[in-house]
């Protein structure tokens, strides 16, 4: 079946738009136009994937996310003209699994739809004890990272972070939540920890530690392991 792809927005350009680029890829669309409408959709026809604007005439988008994270685990992708990082911190800790700032591109959107998507479908079926980004292999399983085939020595901590994102890989993870997963509420604030380790972790890890192609800050929000590259 056609993956189903639900967007709330409040602008008519932007969801014809939408509705137009995203049926000629083979997708079904459905569109809303104000958070509670989006949210009775969502409930009625249940969406693969939603593409959810912040600035809605009836609620804020954030609490479309939490409304919509209460009962379903679908990918939501925030496009928005809000492009400040506590915006964007808020809407990922609060369930997004991507954040887009308007204008945006329509090839960058689809290629996130497809990481997305792609995701989701995994995390549906049997998980995946090996996740791999170019020439990096994580083994969750076996708590072994390899680089060229070649096993790395990493310290519980930097295995606990990249298993951490190699988990949720290809999606932004804040800075909070990373610390919150790895190292404990207790040191949620201690952002300092994250730059020393990650760049311990790119060190290790990449061609060029300088210029990370995996390992990726966020700046301001927090990092993304990529694998798509």
């Amino acid at each position: 079946m056609e993956p189903h792809i639900l967007v709330i927005d409040d602008e008519p350009q932007i969801l014809r738009a939408l509705r137009t680029i995203l049926t000629a890829k083979q997708f079904r669309v459905t569109t809303a136009s104000r958070g509670g409408e989006g949210l009775t959709l969502a409930a009625a026809q249940p969406p693969d994937l939603v593409i959810l604007d912040l600035s809605l005439p009836d609620m804020d988008g954030v609490v479309v996310c939490e409304r919509l994270r209460e009962w379903t685990q679908a990918p939501i992708i925030v496009l928005s003209v809000r492009d400040g990082e506590r915006d964007k911190v808020t809407a990922l800790d609060k369930g997004a699994d991507d954040y887009l700032t308007k204008p945006f591109g329509i090839e960058e959107l689809l290629a996130r739809i497809r990481v997305a998507l792609k995701h989701s479908a995994q995390a549906q079926g049997a998980p995946n004890p090996v996740i791999s980004a170019g020439p990096i292999t994580i083994d969750l399983a076996r708590h072994v990272v390899t680089r060229d085939g070649e096993e790395v020595k990493l310290t519980a901590t930097e295995f606990k972070l990249v298993a951490y994102l190699a988990g949720h890989a290809d999606r932004v993870l804040t800075h909070q939540a990373i610390l919150n997963n790895v190292w404990g509420g207790a040191d949620i604030d201690h952002t300092e920890y994250l730059r020393v380790y990650v760049g311990q972790l790119r060190k290790k890890l990449e061609a060029n530690p300088d210029q990370p192609r995996y390992l990726l800050t966020e700046p301001g929000v927090g990092y993304r392991l990529l694998t798509d590259v």
